[in-house]
């Protein structure tokens, strides 16, 4: 595996991480419901956009490694 594609599945890695962790806020805690309802909005579609953004690597992600088999 060439180090670019390394560096890409550890973006996604990162990436997965801070999905998560943003989920968890949104979902548990309490200064989450107390956000007007644009701060909520524009926290639901960072979370839509890192998503998307982590398919896109799964993607790359998936032709890397069946390209390498």
């Amino acid at each position: 595996m060439q180090d670019f594609q390394k560096k890409v599945m550890e973006e996604k890695k990162e990436l997965d991480i801070k999905i998560e962790k943003l989920d968890e806020f949104i979902r548990c805690n309490p200064t989450y419901k107390i956000l007007d309802s644009a701060g909520r909005m524009r926290m639901l579609e960072q979370q839509a956009a890192m998503s998307w953004y982590s398919r896109i690597l799964g993607a790359r992600i998936a032709a890397f490694l069946k390209t390498s088999a």
